[in-house]
C-alpha cells in the first residue's frame, strides 16, 4: 500500500482507532476559552472524565483549547461540517441565527444562571432539534450573570450614546444601537486589546473574566446590576453521534442532563462571583449602584429587544409567548427568573 493510499484509509476512519477496536472513539473537543479559565479546568474536565469513565473507557476527548481550531464565531459550524466531533458554542455570537435561543440572552431574563442551567437546558431541548439540525444540542449553561465594565462612569443608558461597546452576544449589540452606541464585535480573547487601542470604551462580561484576561486594569467602573447573562451550549456532531455505538450513545445521553448543565457550570459560576466580590472591595474599582430610576431606563430601554425577539422566533414558526411563559415557569420554579 502506497503512504498516499494509507493516508486516505487513516483518514476515512475518522475518530475510530482501528478497525479492530470499533467501539473505541477519540472527539475532538474545540473550545475557545485558554486553558487556565475555570470552565475547562472545572466543568469540562469533570465532563470528559465521566464520560471516559461510564463508557468503559472506549470514549476519549482531545481537547483543542484557544480557538486552535477556529474563531470562536465559527465553532458551531465546526461542529456542524465535523471539524470538531464536539464544541462550545456562544448562539448569541451569530445574530438572527438561532431565534429561539437568543430569549436567554436577552437583558434582565434570568437572575441566577446556576440555578437556571437545569431550566434553561430542559426548556431549549425542545427546539434545539429544528433551530441546529446538524448537531446534537447537548446541554446549554449561561456564565454568572454580567454587567457593563468601563473605562468611565456610567449610569444611565442616555450616556451610551456615541460610545463604543464590546457586545456579549448580539442581544446586547442591539441594546447598544437603540441607545445609540456602537457595537465592536470581538470574541472574548480579543476584547483587551479592543479596548487597550481605544476601539471599544466598555464592555459587557462576566466580572472574574474581566480579571483573566486581563481587562480589569483597563475598566475600573462597573455596573452593579446583573444586566445579561450570555449562554453557551455544548453540540455534538450529528454523524458522531450515530457512529457511536447504542451504549456510546446512552452515555452520552445521560451526560446530556439538566443536572450537567448545573455541573458543568459550577466552577465558572464560583471564578466570576468571586471577581464579582473583588471589584466590591478593591480601592481601585468603583461599583456602581443604580438607583431605582436609572434601573428601570435600563429595563425600559431594553425593552424592544423583546419585541424585535417575538417577531424573528414568529417568523421562524414559533408562538412567543408560549415560549417566553414555558421559560419564566420553568425559571421561577428555581428562583432564577429576574424580577
Amino acid at each position: 500500500m502506497t503512504a498516499r493510499k494509507l493516508l486516505i484509509g487513516t483518514l476515512c476512519l475518522g475518530f475510530w482507532s482501528s478497525a479492530a477496536q470499533a467501539q473505541d472513539a477519540t472527539l475532538r473537543f474545540a473550545h475557545w476559552l485558554p486553558e487556565q479559565h475555570a470552565l475547562p479546568a472545572t466543568g469540562f474536565k469533570e465532563w470528559t472524565e465521566s464520560i471516559h469513565e461510564a463508557s468503559g473507557g472506549t470514549i476519549r476527548f482531545q481537547m483543542y483549547p484557544a480557538q486552535q481550531l477556529g474563531s470562536a464565531e465559527d465553532h458551531y459550524d465546526m461542529a456542524a461540517s465535523g471539524i470538531a466531533d464536539v464544541t462550545w458554542v456562544n448562539p448569541g455570537y451569530t445574530a438572527g441565527r438561532f431565534p429561539v435561543s437568543d430569549l436567554l440572552q436577552l437583558p434582565f431574563i434570568v437572575s441566577d444562571t446556576l440555578n437556571g442551567a437545569a431550566a434553561a437546558t430542559e426548556w431549549y431541548k425542545q427546539y434545539a432539534e429544528q433551530e441546529m439540525p446538524e448537531v446534537v444540542m447537548c446541554l446549554i449553561h449561561g456564565h454568572y450573570p454580567g454587567t457593563l465594565h468601563a473605562k468611565e462612569e456610567i449610569r444611565h443608558p442616555s450616556q451610551v450614546r456615541g460610545m463604543t461597546i464590546r457586545p456579549a452576544n448580539s442581544s446586547i449589540a442591539q441594546l447598544v444601537s437603540v441607545l445609540g452606541g456602537a457595537s465592536v464585535q470581538v470574541s472574548a480573547p480579543e476584547t483587551r486589546e479592543a479596548l487597550a487601542r481605544g476601539t471599544a470604551d466598555a464592555i459587557t462580561f462576566p466580572s472574574g473574566s474581566t480579571i483573566l484576561f486581563g481587562i480589569d486594569d483597563i475598566t475600573r467602573y462597573h455596573i452593579e446590576y446583573p444586566m445579561y447573562s450570555s449562554w453557551q451550549a455544548i453540540l455534538i456532531n450529528r454523524n458522531t453521534y450515530q457512529r457511536l455505538s447504542d451504549e456510546q450513545q446512552g452515555v452520552i445521553d445521560d451526560h446530556c442532563t439538566g443536572e450537567w448543565a448545573t455541573r458543568v457550570t459550577r466552577g465558572w459560576e464560583e471564578m466570576e462571583r468571586e471577581g464579582h466580590e473583588h471589584f466590591r472591595s478593591s480601592p481601585e474599582h468603583t461599583m456602581i449602584e443604580l438607583t431605582d430610576e436609572e434601573l428601570d431606563a435600563w429595563r425600559e430601554a431594553a425593552a424592544p429587544l423583546r419585541d424585535a425577539w417575538a417577531e424573528r422566533v414568529q417568523n421562524a414558526g414559533h408562538d412567543p409567548e408560549s415560549l417566553l411563559n414555558d421559560l419564566q415557569e420553568r425559571l421561577a420554579a428555581v428562583d432564577a427568573l429576574a424580577e
